[in-house]
């Protein structure tokens, strides 16, 4: 288990705490296929020796836990129609469910920037720890694509429209709004969290998992509202809306600033991903698992990375960086439910083919 600088996640294990570190630093800890693997065959280690009693997942350097997928590297693979896209994401989503139920305690610190697929990495875990630095978003529509990693899911059963809301504008939450929508559960200050992991490490081989939880909850500090929360019933009432043209024209209706930035937000980002988001997010409320959601997301990736927003949102956000991206189509009323029903048809060969219930 190397230690070295080259090696994109860090395993080892200090007395029964398994340790998974994202060591990219330099590209906020962004996830590729080959993190993804190590990850994933970390994981089969740490669940099989009896000897470990927790996992614990940190991203190295002081600025991410993890920014999300490579998004140049699938830009550069799709343009060339190469298989990337689809295997990451195929391993990507099979690596989220199985966090989703592993059986031991499975902790992740989002200290810093934790965005799509690091949200997939942290927040289907049993303990998910924040700090004052946790800048969490799933800020998918500005790249004209969705949010997925089972963000469907995440957010479709957050409280109320909350997880609409986060969808939708693709904002960013702060420790206390990440607690509020679900996506985690504690706030420990940032100055805290050697000592936590210093008691982890102490933790015995076969200790109960509610022991775990308390020793986190030693380190648990209180959070304060957030302007989010305090328009909760606004956000409620409007975002209820089943078609994103109602929300919009809310939005621009509404008194609160807060809500009147949420609407200049929204205007900006692709149509067809809108309302593709919303539609995904309303289904996930229906859906039976976690895993019938990953399955959509999987089938709907391959049609968007087939088709021209996503590598417009990509060239304006990270290839030249202009923060113009020119969507196609540009408005909202040229994005019919016809066009959103085709992104949903079943893939050919599931990510789950014994769950799946196409």
């Amino acid at each position: 288990m190397s230690t070295t600088l080259e090696t994109p996640v860090l395993i080892d294990r200090t007395g029964a705490l398994g340790r998974l570190r994202l060591n990219r630093p330099q590209a906020l800890n962004s996830l590729t296929l080959d993190m993804v693997r190590r990850i994933s065959q970390a994981l089969d280690h740490f669940e099989k020796d009896p000897d470990i009693a927790a996992v614990l997942v940190t991203g190295e350097g002081d600025r991410a836990f993890c920014a999300g997928g490579d998004i140049r590297a699938l830009y550069e693979a799709g343009r060339a129609g190469e298989a990337l896209p689809e295997t990451f994401w195929r391993e990507e989503y099979a690596l989220n469910a199985r966090i989703d139920r592993f059986p031991k305690p499975y902790i992740a610190v989002m200290d810093g920037i934790t965005m799509g697929g690091g949200v997939g990495l942290s927040s289907h875990g049993s303990h998910r720890i924040v700090t004052e630095r946790t800048r969490l978003a799933m800020p998918e529509t500005g790249i004209g694509f969705f949010p997925d990693v089972g963000g469907t899911w995440l957010l479709g059963h957050g409280p109320g429209e909350i997880g609409t809301y986060l969808g939708l504008t693709g904002e960013q939450a702060g420790a206390s709004d990440a607690i509020y929508a679900g996506l985690a559960d504690t706030f420990v200050p940032s100055q805290d969290l050697g000592g936590l992991t210093e008691a982890l490490t102490a933790l015995p081989a076969g200790i109960p998992d509610d022991a775990v939880t308390a020793l986190i909850e030693r380190f648990a500090k209180p959070v304060e509202p957030t302007p989010m929360q305090e328009d909760r019933a606004e956000i409620d009432r409007i975002f209820k809306g089943e078609r994103i043209e109602e929300i919009v024209v809310a939005l621009e209706q509404s008194a609160s600033e807060f809500l009147l930035k949420a609407h200049r937000t929204i205007l900006a980002k692709s149509p067809t991903s809108l309302k593709l988001t919303l539609r995904l997010l309303r289904l996930a409320r229906t859906s039976a698992s976690l895993e019938e959601c990953l399955e959509r997301e999987f089938a709907a990736g391959h049609k968007v990375i087939a088709g021209h927003d996503f590598y417009e949102g990509v060239r304006a956000a990270v290839i030249d960086k202009d923060r113009n991206p020119h969507w196609s189509p540009s408005r909202l009323e040229q994005v019919s439910d016809s066009d959103i029903e085709a992104y949903l048809s079943a893939a050919t060969e599931p990510v789950f083919p014994a769950r799946s219930d196409a």
